[in-house]
């Protein structure tokens, strides 16, 4: 079996092409950026997470595939692109001979991301959970958009975010620096509020607690 890295991954013809096509579904009916960008972040945050909670080397690398390869499934529908994306990481990370108990890992990872549907059902997924719905700011909004929905506008309003990993203290803090003349603090509850309670049951996993800080304010 291959011990396959993260940048096995990025540079995988499949990987570019399928984060492309999500990306372009997702512009087409007006959704944030969920390309390249997205990808990379979240990969990044999630191996950061599991890295400074001090997991072994092996498994942040697989995190970083896992965070990386989670949205593919946005190129065949937004509805369960949780599931669909799972598939098509299996069946890319068995193209490459991947120990088939690593690609369980990442496939549950990824089918276990989105609120609806799944949860923190290893350390992997939890991670994931983490980083993916860290990723508020405004460099994600579509430029000359149509419709400027709630979504946009939260984002919009969002200068920085940072998930900031207390490993002594066993707490994950999420960071926000919002612009209340763009977007109230309150509208960000109105969208956000079932993902930052599965960012509390993600963070409780990892056997930390989970703290918002929005505008150097705590509001959980």
């Amino acid at each position: 079996m291959s011990r396959v890295t993260i940048e096995e991954i990025k540079q995988h013809p499949r990987v570019i092409a399928f984060l492309g096509a999500a990306d372009q579904y997702m512009s087409a009916v007006g959704y944030t950026e969920h390309g390249q960008r997205h990808a990379k972040l979240v990969s990044n945050i999630a191996h950061n997470i599991l890295t400074y909670l001090e997991y072994n080397q092996r498994l942040t690398e697989l995190v970083a595939i896992a965070g990386y390869l989670h949205d593919m499934g946005n190129m065949i529908g937004r509805t369960r692109h949780e599931q669909s994306g799972a598939l098509l990481a299996i069946e890319i990370l068995e193209s490459l001979k991947m120990d088939s108990n690593e690609i369980a890992l990442i496939a549950g990872a990824i089918g276990n991301h989105e609120e609806e549907t799944g949860g923190p059902i290893n350390a992997i997924a939890a991670a994931v959970i983490l980083a993916d719905k860290s990723d508020v700011h405004q460099s994600r909004v579509r430029p000359n958009l149509k419709i400027f929905d709630i979504h946009d506008r939260v984002n919009y309003a969002s200068k920085k975010s940072f998930l900031r990993v207390n490993h002594a203290k066993k707490i994950i803090t999420l960071e926000l620096t919002i612009d209340t003349k763009a977007s109230q603090v309150m509208e960000y509850f109105e969208i956000f509020l079932k993902r930052m309670i599965m960012c509390r049951r993600a963070a409780k996993f990892l056997k930390c607690n989970f703290e918002l800080l929005i505008n150097k304010i705590k509001l959980l």
